[in-house]
């Protein structure tokens, strides 16, 4: 009787809730992990031109790939009839062709997969009494969103598909980077705030200042996917001036009719946005990491603070880096990935702080 009583007693019950809480972390922490393999795929298959190689969304049958001689060619076919092929890839041999369909295929299956790993999780968490009120509608709205940024990507791809176009439209290759980079530090944000330790306690100014970092981050990926969607770093090769001026004549900057076109599609502009973003996200951090650093001496936060902003000056170093070699596929790549490297220690940093 006395050990039934023991069992139950309520340093057993916070253990098992702790460990319960800690699943769950693990699980959101894995999600985030899944998005954050996504964006690195959807890179390279950005990099090898390889996003418009499937010409059809099927979320369900679209898993299984040509299994025949038959049904490749059906398949290199239907690509034979988009723009892309005819401008740009006119006499693609049908291996070539295979390169391409998986990297797009295994983007899409990815996924796929990571729509099938949150609802298993959800729906276990649900029934086991882990997700529950705000909590749950947090994940919930997460998992939402996660289910749009389908429908974005194929109306992406399909902006490609349209008369004259050799790539999908820099818009909404934007929107669907932005939307992915918020559920990833939605993910990010929850799961740390799932933690068992408290934290300590930030002054509003320190929390101010790591908002601003993170929302600085998340506009610095946005205007990155402009860059990429324009080819705009494959223009301007040089670094710290373009066309021999660090800001550009506005003649330049602002060269296409209508002019709010030039914000997505003028290469000078697009890069030199991407570029004074960059520097002012530099600054902010070395003037976040001071801050934290002089009214939280001896603190995690400052750690953190201060790490983050030696991690946007490594990601500085690496897109000037890839500019220069005019976006080599690994250099293009790694910016890519260390760009949510940042983003993901920044929305942990904040939401550290959230806790105190």
């Amino acid at each position: 009787m006395r050990s039934a009583v023991a069992s139950s007693s309520p340093v057993t019950r916070l253990d098992h809730a702790a460990n319960r809480q800690g699943a769950l972390r693990a699980w959101l922490f894995a999600m985030a992990g899944l998005v954050f393999l996504m964006v690195v795929v959807g890179g390279a298959t950005r990099l090898t031109g390889s996003g418009l190689s499937i010409t059809e969304w099927n979320p369900i049958m679209g898993a299984i790939p040509p299994l025949t001689d038959a049904a490749w060619l059906e398949a290199f076919e239907k690509y034979k009839a988009i723009p892309q092929y005819k401008l740009v890839n006119a006499g693609m041999e049908l291996a070539d062709f295979k390169f391409i369909f998986w990297w797009e295929w295994s983007h899409r299956q990815l996924g796929r997969t990571i729509g099938v790993v949150f609802a298993l999780g959800f729906i276990g968490f649900l029934a086991a009494g882990q997700l529950r009120g705000s909590l749950a509608l947090k994940v919930l709205g997460i998992g939402l969103l996660g289910g749009l940024q389908g429908g974005i990507g194929w109306l992406m791809v399909r902006s490609g598909l349209d008369d004259g176009m050799t790539a999908v439209a820099p818009i909404k290759l934007m929107f669907h980077l932005t939307t992915a980079s918020l559920i990833y530090t939605l993910l990010l944000i929850v799961a740390t705030g799932l933690g068992r330790s408290k934290g300590e306690v930030a002054p509003a100014a320190i929390k101010r200042g790591a908002s601003l970092v993170l929302v600085l981050a998340l506009l610095q990926i946005a205007l990155g996917a402009l860059v990429a969607g324009s080819k705009a770093g494959l223009t301007w090769n040089t670094w710290p001036l373009i066309d021999g001026q660090f800001v550009p004549r506005s003649d330049l900057l602002f060269s296409v009719t209508p002019w709010i076109e030039n914000f997505v599609d003028n290469t000078a502009l697009v890069q030199f946005n991407h570029r004074m973003t960059a520097y002012l996200l530099l600054a902010v951090s070395f003037w976040h990491g001071w801050q934290v650093a002089r009214l939280m001496p001896g603190t995690s936060a400052r750690k953190r603070a201060i790490s983050n902003a030696w991690l946007v000056g490594m990601q500085a170093v690496i897109g000037i880096t890839t500019l220069l070699y005019a976006v080599p596929l690994w250099l293009g790549l790694l910016h890519q990935a260390f760009a949510f490297v940042v983003l993901g220690m920044v929305a942990v940093h904040r939401s550290a702080l959230s806790r105190g």
